[in-house]
């Protein structure tokens, strides 16, 4: 029988990354509640140390280990996101990190997974099979696995970012109808989820995904693991994942609402509101909860609603190219140039 993480687990978690992983405060907008006759808040884990949640799970995952990773080292496998959380939990912790990132990962997320002392492999996403080479590459240096998501500890430190959101709209007295997460593996998701089913066991929460990789949404739909197609390149290519993780999806199995998409222009725009209405900077991954709002992909009209946006590490190419994009009236323009 598969062990699953329990609200328990995240409370433990919480204990374990107080004082490392920064607490990212609730925020809002008068324009978008005004333009979506709503209540919404953003959890921002942009501004989370490592720039996403990642570092949440990473160092409670990193913690948990025996003392020999000391002398093994850990592996791990990441587009970016999580890659940036293992380095930098690894480095706080002493432990050497070797990850495998896809060759197509934006450089600044290579760069910076270098910058806190791990070592790099590079593998092609479409020919090649990152699960089988970070078992393989485990089994060669004889070192622990830290999967983005297919990881007890990982979930339960993501679990955290619910944990804070629960605990905030708690004490602002208001109770979240909706929780919109960002999805990918599902790590996040099932954390949330844990917190959420403890605190506000009414409240739907939502995958919000990239259009043409939802498997989550399929997966769940279906009451079965789907995979998806990963060939074609995303702009989200955080949360692009070939299938749902077998823990998260166990977690997530019958206790999830209505699973939304949105599109790379729907997602540029949201990078692009989140720059210039909530000033910050959210990576096209990261903001696809903002971009399903702003698409209207669900009805939130007088509700209470929560959206993570679950990371920043964005390159400035791809922010020039949100930064061309303005929302008015809830559709997407090009800027015009003076």
């Amino acid at each position: 029988m598969m062990n699953l993480p329990t609200y328990a687990d995240v409370l433990a978690a919480a204990e374990t990354i107080e004082g490392h992983a920064v607490r990212t405060p609730l925020i809002t907008s008068r324009v978008l509640n005004n333009r979506l006759d709503a209540q919404v808040f953003f959890k921002p884990e942009c501004l989370q140390r490592t720039g996403s949640f990642k570092f949440r799970g990473a160092y409670n995952a990193i913690s948990n280990l025996p003392d020999s990773a000391k002398t093994t080292g850990i592996v791990a496998c990441s587009s970016g996101n999580h890659a940036q959380g293992v380095a930098e939990a690894a480095r706080l912790k002493g432990i050497h990190a070797t990850i495998l990132m896809p060759s197509d990962a934006p450089q600044s997320k290579k760069d910076r997974t270098e910058r806190s002392g791990a070592k790099i492999i590079e593998y092609d996403r479409t020919t090649e099979d990152r699960e089988k080479l970070t078992v393989d590459l485990g089994a060669k240096l004889g070192a622990p696995i830290v999967h983005p998501y297919e990881n007890f500890h990982v979930i339960a430190g993501q679990g955290t970012t619910g944990l804070e959101i629960a605990q905030d709209m708690a004490s602002m007295g208001l109770s979240p109808d909706h929780v919109l997460v960002c999805t990918g593996g599902g790590g996040l998701l099932a954390g949330t989820l844990l917190s959420m089913q403890e605190h506000f066991p009414n409240c739907a929460v939502h995958t919000v995904e990239p259009e043409g990789y939802d498997d989550q949404r399929r997966s769940h739909l279906a009451g079965e693991i789907m995979g998806g197609n990963t060939s074609t390149p995303s702009i989200c290519d955080a949360i692009v994942t070939p299938q749902p993780g077998e823990t998260s999806f166990a977690i997530c199995k019958g206790n999830l609402g209505e699973g939304l998409s949105a599109s790379d222009d729907e997602a540029l725009a949201a990078v692009a509101f989140a720059f210039h209405e909530l000033k910050l900077v959210v990576e096209p991954g990261g903001a696809i909860t903002l971009a399903a709002l702003l698409a209207g992909k669900l009805d939130v009209k007088g509700k209470v609603v929560v959206a993570t946006l679950s990371g920043g590490n964005i390159d400035r190419e791809m922010m020039a190219r949100a930064l061309a994009i303005y929302v008015v009236n809830g559709s997407t323009e090009p800027k015009p140039h003076n």
